[in-house]
């Protein structure tokens, strides 16, 4: 039985994936790289911000110490935080609120497990923050997806054991984390045929989901 579902954020509660890659699209042109796309951000996707940087730089030859690599990481936030200060409750994907509304009324307790430091803050603009019972995030983890931590964390915070938690993914690093957490997945979008995942969809707002029988 299912007690509590740990949401992933970017990608499945809100689109803030396009404000991600243009804050690494800015920094990538800064440094002289042209050809960084959205094929390159979506393999960001989940990842801590360090190695997101790594797949910026692999496009570069040159080198750089860890010093310069932590300042570009650093501005490349900037950027994004920046980015967030337009932020409004239209970024919520569709039946976002619908679908915590149901599970919240079928006692079921809601937690956000990101690795972005960013997620509180994105979570109060939008709104969505009073419907949420527990937030894990890149300010209490110091390892990334596919590491199980930030999900761990979540639980540990639910005061749930691993095996009464589902978690919510749109990554493959997310599903990963997921399964290593001891943890059932419902695979999202880019994720969706990930054969890990124990449920699989488009989005939030694909009807073939059947919550009953996932919680039950």
């Amino acid at each position: 039985m299912i007690k509590g579902v740990i949401f992933d954020l970017d990608g499945v509660l809100v689109a803030t994936d396009k404000l991600h890659y243009l804050a690494w699209k800015r920094l990538a042109h800064e440094l002289g790289i042209t050809n960084f796309t959205e094929q390159d951000n979506i393999r960001q996707r989940g990842i801590s911000r360090m190695a997101s940087l790594q797949v910026v730089l692999e496009k570069s030859n040159l080198h750089y110490t860890a010093q310069e690599r932590f300042i570009f990481a650093e501005k490349k936030n900037q950027y994004y935080v920046e980015s967030l200060a337009t932020l409004t409750k239209d970024v919520i994907l569709p039946n976002v609120t619908e679908t915590i509304a149901l599970l919240r009324e079928k006692k079921v307790q809601i937690a956000v497990g990101s690795v972005s430091k960013n997620a509180p803050a994105i979570l109060q603009r939008t709104g969505l923050l009073p419907l949420i019972d527990k937030v894990s995030c890149g300010l209490d983890i110091t390892r990334s997806k596919p590491d199980p931590q930030v999900f761990l964390i979540a639980a540990e915070k639910l005061a749930l054991k691993q095996e009464y938690c589902l978690v919510v993914e749109d990554s493959d690093a997310g599903i990963q984390a997921a399964k290593a957490a001891g943890m059932k997945s419902l695979a999202l979008g880019p994720a969706k045929e990930n054969s890990s995942a124990d449920y699989h969809a488009i989005s939030l707002a694909d009807f073939s989901i059947d919550w009953n029988k996932i919680i039950s």
